[in-house]
């Protein structure tokens, strides 16, 4: 039995030795770790939680263009596919 399964655990979707899997997250928390964590000290927890999620709200989702979704952002990107969506 391996260590997660002990603690009750599941491991990642991907497969073991396929850096690929990774990437986009890899991708995402380095952009995390340059625009919010490596600003300044948080004096509480909640305070650095709402950092992340206003970092991701205003900037990541609404700014931040992504090749893969035709250099449109996110939110860009779910407002012209919402009608297909909902078809």
């Amino acid at each position: 039995m391996n260590a997660l399964s002990v603690k009750g655990l599941r491991g990642s979707m991907g497969r073991g030795g396929a850096c690929g899997d990774n990437a986009a997250m890899e991708s995402f928390f380095e952009l995390l770790q340059k625009n919010v964590l490596d600003r300044k000290r948080w004096a509480t927890r909640d305070e650095f939680r709402l950092a992340i999620v206003v970092w991701i709200e205003k900037t990541y989702h609404r700014i931040r263009r992504q090749r893969r979704l035709g250099r449109l952002t996110p939110i860009e990107f779910e407002a012209m596919n919402r009608p297909a969506l909902a078809a």
